[in-house]
């Protein structure tokens, strides 16, 4: 009898076309589900018959009690080598096997400067203008070049963002709890004496930190009072990060130009959402790593976990 294989959030229907998945279709059948699954008694009712599950980023959290109620699963795939949203203790407990996949941080480098260009030249205003017959030329853009860019996150995507950010003529300073002068200087940005001089002094502002219990709630109503009047925000990392309360307040207040966000605090939004009509804000729906090259080595990856696993020889664990 074939394994049974649950594809979870395949919203746009791809994940059987972006990789080949006959290595594993002898002994493998595999079910793709576009429809997401919001609570954990659907998940539960959803994968009780599978084996195997594939599931993408941290779209769907794996606690011990969701695990636990899993009998029938041994093998968790998760895109990406880091997920802070499975309970690895409790998956080894019930002989659960998590494997990974590789990733790239060249998509969510290139959303961010849709969201941050976006954002400066009012794209979405003035082309929804354009397709409506409206008004022509309606906004001023804000430029970028001999503007500051302030990048929370110094790593592997901020030190990119950096790079495009010089490329436009932008002077680059950066902030972390952890980040160095000498990395500072290597990413060719300088290093802001504090997180508070990186707010007050920037036109632009870029979220690219992990969400910990340091980074969790860093940009509070108090934080985000320090950005300049004329100044934007984009967070394509966590929703965590930025208080959302917070975050819609100055949006209506007009304390901030305006906002590009990918990531937010229910996924996908409900339709009631606050965030669906916050006022100066540039919104998109957590497409930072959705991308043909990504979604190739996720799935192609999945696939060769799956084929190890079965022959006996898991690769790219995590735990």
């Amino acid at each position: 009898m074939k394994l049974r294989c649950a594809v979870l959030d395949d919203y746009q229907s791809v994940a059987s076309t972006a990789a080949d998945w006959s290595p594993v279709s002898d002994a493998v059948d595999v079910v793709s589900f576009a429809e997401h699954c919001a609570t954990e008694d659907e998940l539960v009712a959803r994968l009780a018959e599978f084996d195997i599950v594939v599931t993408l980023r941290e779209r769907v959290p794996f606690p011990a009690t969701l695990i636990e109620r899993l009998p029938r699963l041994r093998l968790l795939v998760a895109s990406g080598m880091r997920n802070t949203s499975i309970d690895y203790a409790a998956a080894e407990r019930h002989g659960v096997t998590v494997c990974g996949t590789a990733s790239t941080v060249t998509p969510p480098v290139e959303l961010t400067w849709a969201l941050l260009l976006g954002l400066a030249r009012g794209i979405v205003t003035e082309s929804n203008s354009v397709r409506d017959g409206g008004r022509w030329q309606s906004t001023v853009g804000a430029d970028l070049h001999g503007r500051r860019l302030g990048i929370l996150g110094l790593g592997k995507i901020g030190g990119r963002v950096a790079t495009v950010a010089r490329a436009f003529g932008m002077d680059v300073v950066a902030w972390s709890q952890n980040l160095t002068r000498e990395r500072a200087d290597e990413a060719g940005a300088r290093l802001a004496a504090s997180k508070e001089e990186l707010l007050e002094t920037s036109d632009f502002v870029t979220v690219h930190l992990a969400l910990s219990d340091r980074t969790r709630g860093l940009l509070g109503a108090e934080e985000l009072g320090l950005m300049r009047p004329g100044s934007y925000l984009v967070n394509t990392s966590r929703a965590a990060i930025v208080d959302q309360d917070a975050l819609l307040d100055v949006l209506h207040r007009g304390a901030i130009a305006g906002a590009g966000v990918d990531v937010f605090d229910v996924e996908p939004l409900p339709t009631d959402h606050p965030m669906r009509s916050a006022p100066r804000l540039l919104a998109t729906p957590h497409l930072g790593y959705v991308s043909g090259a990504n979604y190739a080595a996720y799935y192609g990856d999945a696939v060769e976990d799956i084929r190890a696993y079965l022959d006996g020889q898991p690769v790219r664990l995590l735990g």
